[in-house]
């Protein structure tokens, strides 16, 4: 019977121990959801406000929902040409990058041949090699290759640099498929191009999905490269021109409009991230390494 009773203090003490660490763990999540959401809440509701409805009553909900502070980022602010500028070079890089990051994890997790390790390893490096230090370097081969202060210059920057990271999280998941589904599609006539592109890149799709979600994340938000690379103010990213326009204000700042063009910038990477934050997780879970 002692032993008995032993037991079951154990198994109360662990149950009352697992309840105190989740109601810590639920705690800490929501004072980081407030400290998160409410900053972000409060810019969304400033940005329909006037400069003078901010400074008197900044925590108030406005009088009048300007609209036009949008009107006023995107056209007299340029940040719509920004954003367009944007939108192409990140997109063409990630296309790029998904591209080419897929088939060389393709081939270093499928295929055996002499130094295939290595290429592994050279490429993880690459991982921590910090951004800064290439700026240099960087600067001066773009511009004896004809590609400084140009979208191409930026879109090839920007793969180099997502490359590590694209191959390094592809790697796991095309190595943890299995080798029966491919010999099936060499055996049915397919090459090994359209294995790879019917056949084992569908199979990869969560891994792909996770990395491409990562991968915009980024380079959306990427300011050094592009500061340090693209002085063309016409070819501006979206977090040059937001710079630019914060610090162009001086004393007579637009809050409104500075406020709108903060939202401009943060939609549509909220926007991918909420679409997408289950598959980001799913994914995490089953490319593990191997």
């Amino acid at each position: 019977m002692s032993a008995v009773t032993a037991d079951r203090k154990l198994m109360r003490g662990a149950a009352g121990s697992d309840r105190r660490f989740a109601a810590l763990s639920h705690f800490l999540l929501i004072l980081w959801s407030v400290i998160v959401i409410v900053p972000m809440l409060w810019v969304l509701v400033s940005s329909f406000k006037s400069t003078g409805e901010i400074l008197s009553s900044p925590f108030t909900l406005p009088d009048h929902w300007r609209l036009e502070n949008y009107a006023h980022a995107w056209s007299d602010a340029n940040i719509g040409k920004y954003f367009l500028n944007s939108v192409v070079i990140v997109v063409s890089a990630l296309f790029l990058v998904m591209l080419l990051g897929s088939m060389c994890a393709y081939i270093l997790a499928r295929f055996t041949f002499p130094g295939r390790r290595l290429i592994y390893y050279v490429m993880l490096a690459g991982l921590t090699f910090p951004v800064f230090l290439a700026i240099v370097p960087l600067f001066f081969q773009l511009q004896n290759l004809g590609l400084l202060n140009t979208r191409l210059g930026l879109i090839l920057t920007y793969v180099a640099f997502a490359l590590p990271f694209t191959m390094f999280f592809l790697y796991s998941f095309f190595r943890s498929l299995p080798h029966d589904v491919y010999e099936a599609a060499l055996i049915d006539g397919a090459g090994d191009w359209r294995a790879f592109f019917q056949v084992m890149l569908p199979m990869a799709s969560p891994g792909m999905a996770a990395v491409a979600i990562f991968n915009f994340l980024g380079l959306w938000n990427q300011f050094l490269l592009p500061v340090a690379l693209n002085t063309d103010q016409s070819k501006w990213v979206l977090t040059q021109g937001m710079a630019a326009y914060a610090s162009s204000q001086v004393y007579d700042v637009d809050y409104g409009a500075l406020f709108a063009a903060i939202v401009i910038t943060v939609v549509p990477v909220l926007a991918v991230y909420v679409v997408f934050q289950r598959r980001i997780a799913g994914s995490v879970s089953q490319g593990t390494f191997r």
